[in-house]
Order: C-alpha cells, then structure tokens, then sequence
C-alpha cells in the first residue's frame, strides 16, 4: 500500500472571543457549524457530498457540545447527512489531533476529502455534578466547573501530577530561572506582534466572522498594554510567583476548521494547496511538566521529515503561558525565536482548548503559502503531560 500526499487546500477560524465576552452567547455546536458551513463554502467547486469524513477537537464536551461535536456540526451547516463527524480529544491538542487524524485517513486510502477542526466554549462549560453513591441524599452536593483544569481527581493519582496548569508553568519558571520580567516581555510582544498582524491585514484571508455577532477581531488582544501595567498584576498561581494572569493565555471561545485532500480531492475542489502535510509526532512527560511536551515531539517529528530546527521558517507555538514557550525554546538553542509565532500567540490570540491546535495549523499553512515555499511546523503542550507537534511544507 502505498501512503498518499495529503495537502491543507484552505483554514479558516472564527475571530477568538474571551470568556464571557462577544462569542459568550453562541453555543460550541453553532461555532463548529460555522467555520464548516464557511470553509466548505469557499471551495464551490466541491461537492459537498464528497467530504468523507469530519474530524474536530473538542477538550470538554460537557455541555451543549452534545457529546459529538464534529456529527451536530455537519447537520447545522447543512451538509448532506451522508457526511459523517467524529470527536477527538486530545486536551489542548484536541484541533491538532483532528487534523492529524484526518491526514492520517486520507494518505492511507481510507478518504480523499475531509474537514478537520476544532472548538471550544469555555464561556458555555457547564457545571457538572457526581451521581450520589445512594439515592435521596440528605445534604449539599458538589458542582464541578467543566471550563478548565482536573475535575474529580483520581484519589490514586500522585500529588504532584495532579497540580494546577499555572504552578505547572511555576515549576518550569523555576527550571530554567525565568524571572517575572521575561515573562511579561513575551507576553508584552505577543500583544504587539498580534495587533500588528491584524493591522496589516495578515488574518484577512482566515478569519470568518460569526454573523449577528459584533467580533471582526480576536478580543483579547491589548495592544496598549505595557511592561508598568503587566508589572502590576498579582501571581495567579503561587505566593511570590512569577505567572500571572498577564503572561498566561485566557479563558476563550471559538472555532477553526481545516479542508484535507489527496490528489483526487484536489481536483475535485479545483483549488492550489496551500500546504503539503508532512509528519507528526505525539509524547508524553511528567504530568506536571505538561508545558515541555512539545520539546520532544518537535524534535521527533521534524526527524520523521528529515528536517531539523534549522529548517524551519515558519513555527507556530500555543502559548499557554509564558513561562511554558519561554521554557521551550530554552530547550531549542538552535532555533531562532524570531521565527516563532510572527502574528502574535495565545496569550494575544486566545487560547479556545479545542480550537487551538487547527488554529495553529491553518495558521502554518497560510504563512506557507504566502511565502510561497518552507517548511513549518505546529506545536501544542498538552495538560497531564503530552506534546503534539504537526511539520507541513509548501
């Protein structure tokens, strides 16, 4: 058998809404059908039929998600109800993780065309609750808040995994001695770089507004913060720490979907590929070192395709926390840091868990393709210890 090319045709995602903000009042399932409904749409020459399967990432699903996300999706957008849709969850690599997976189906023969996405709500995460181990309990039960972060513990578990993601990014703090200053440097130029983007006109071609909704751009992004305003935020996470809820990324909203093809889905859609997909690379850390998850699957997946750090010109990183990117590329000396997210990351962007990952992709793919040539790659740690990373080329 031989493994087919698989090749990224068009990306589009919602503009990001912060928690409780612009996107607050549109359900996970709306989101979803909407960046399929609008990506689908810009490819007419496709029929819509022909779509083999529909992949999307989805971190919590507790709610109006409805368990598969990726199967409501396709009936709101009004594809044919031939089309399937199947949820992945991967935490934070969840988006990746589809597109992964749907290139995975089409370069062993098993589709030609897919959609591959994700999305979250965490505004809409519901609060869940145990079932009593008795019937009729007599006193207070306790609500689970689903928009982040463990949630009935396995009382197996060791302590120190089970920490919380921000004392996550203080033990790499710690590792690699990086002070509060640095922190809110990075987190002050993702700002920038973002807003910059945006002016220029960078997010024109991938960002579909959701309609009745008054969002035309990502809402967290503060282009007028500063060093003196980030200095004054208290630490979130420890007492005398260094994280904060300035140099972490927020609580978002929001959606991205991906078109996959071979060959065959190529000409059906008509359309030039924005990018060629390469290789992939999952592995997995201590727990409570979630945020290097990415050194390794970067380093395995770039030597899956033969490239190394050196290659690269275009790396999109998820920005979870200062700390954590900061701690990364301490790990990367070979790479340039310029390279990395050139548009502004998640602690400007936002960081939907479910939507990340096929933001960053369809992001590596358009900066490919605007380039004209290069090889990229996208990155994600992963909450209880994982790393995802996706190397593309044009």
């Amino acid at each position: 058998m031989s493994i087919r090319d698989v090749y990224i045709v068009d990306a589009v995602r919602t503009p990001i809404g912060k928690f409780g903000g612009a996107l607050a009042s549109v359900r996970p399932d709306d989101l979803a059908a909407h960046v399929v409904k609008s990506l689908v749409g810009r490819s007419p020459q496709l029929d819509p039929a022909r779509i083999d399967d529909v992949y999307f990432g989805d971190a919590n699903g507790a709610g109006e998600d409805n368990r598969d996300v990726a199967r409501m999706a396709v009936l709101l957008a009004g594809l044919p109800v031939s089309v399937p849709g199947v949820t992945v969850n991967r935490l934070c690599g969840s988006g990746l993780e589809a597109v992964i997976q749907a290139a995975r189906a089409i370069a062993v023969g098993d589709a030609h065309i897919a959609v591959a996405g994700g999305v979250e709500s965490m505004s809409r995460a519901p609060w869940v609750m145990q079932k009593p181990e008795r019937a009729f309990p007599a006193g207070h039960q306790q609500l689970w808040s689903t928009t982040l972060g463990w949630r009935m513990t396995n009382p197996k578990m060791p302590a120190e995994w089970t920490v919380a993601l921000g004392e996550g990014a203080e033990l790499i703090a710690d590792r690699h001695a990086l002070t509060r200053e640095q922190q809110d440097a990075f987190a002050l130029d993702s700002h920038r770089k973002a807003a910059e983007a945006w002016a220029k006109g960078l997010y024109d071609d991938e960002v579909v507004p959701y309609e009745g909704v008054d969002l035309a751009r990502d809402e967290c992004i503060r282009e007028s913060s500063s060093m003196e305003a980030l200095a004054r935020l208290k630490p979130a996470f420890r007492e005398g720490g260094s994280v904060t809820a300035g140099n972490s990324s927020p609580l978002n909203d929001g959606a991205a979907a991906l078109l996959l093809v071979d060959e065959e889905g190529l000409r059906a859609t008509g359309r030039e590929p924005l990018a060629r997909i390469r290789t992939s690379a999952v592995t997995g850390i201590e727990p409570q070192l979630f945020g290097l998850g990415p050194v390794e699957a970067v380093r395995t997946a770039l030597a899956k395709a033969g490239k190394g750090l050196g290659d690269l010109s275009v790396f999109e990183l998820n920005e979870a926390f200062a700390a954590q990117s900061l701690g990364c590329l301490a790990e990367w000396p070979e790479l340039d840091p310029a390279l990395v997210n050139p548009r502004g990351g998640a602690i400007a962007i936002g960081h939907p868990l479910g939507a990340s990952g096929a933001r960053l992709a369809g992001a590596v793919a358009h900066q490919l393709a605007a380039a004209g040539s290069g090889v990229g790659l996208a990155a994600l740690c992963i909450g209880v210890g994982q790393g995802l990373a996706l190397v593309l080329e044009r």
